[in-house]
């Protein structure tokens, strides 16, 4: 089932009415920061009010797990573009407790892929291509050592000047509360 019409009607009155006006801002962030956090949705409100921030205030880039599996994905390159061409000059990189990553078990994943119709055969071409997928879709065990890891890759980006600070952060999402890990 999809809400799209729903979202369209609400859309509509929402431009009419002018309702936007009050979020108007500039591609730049006006605090000079970007952050890689979780998708889950308990942060979407949360993380920017627990951190004092508004509309414009920051760049936000989300991952599931707030991880950087790869030195030269979209990720990375989001951060980079945030540096380079959006002025950034602090990358904050923030997980969770009780994250979704932190209980991803590879072959249970896959088995819902195929009960949803994916099939074996191309499970198979993947991972006969070298795509391990057990190892892409792993998540995490510890979310501390999960943020320092995607802070290290940061921090030694071959693409990444020294001068920008690489903060890893982790949030309760129940409270709020933020913890400095790195």
């Amino acid at each position: 089932m999809s809400l799209l019409n729903e979202i369209l009607s609400f859309n509509q009155k929402f431009v009419s009415e002018k309702q936007y006006e009050q979020f108007i801002t500039t591609k730049f962030p006006d605090k000079k920061i970007v952050i890689l956090t979780c998708m889950d949705a308990r942060l979407f409100e949360l993380l920017p009010k627990a951190m004092n921030f508004k509309n414009g205030d920051v760049k936000i880039v989300k991952s599931a797990g707030a991880v950087i599996n790869h030195p030269f994905g979209g990720i990375m390159r989001s951060l980079l573009v945030a540096v380079y061409e959006l002025n950034a000059e602090e990358i904050y990189i923030i997980g969770h407790y009780d994250c979704g990553m932190g209980a991803i078990q590879p072959q249970e994943m896959m088995q819902k892929m195929i009960n949803r119709g994916i099939t074996h055969d191309t499970i198979n071409m993947l991972n006969y291509s070298g795509v391990k997928l057990t190892d892409w879709l792993r998540g995490f065990e510890d979310v501390h050592e999960s943020v320092r890891h995607s802070v290290d890759m940061v921090r030694n980006h071959p693409l990444l000047v020294k001068e920008v600070a690489v903060h890893g952060l982790v949030i309760d999402p129940a409270t709020g509360r933020l913890e400095v890990v790195e």
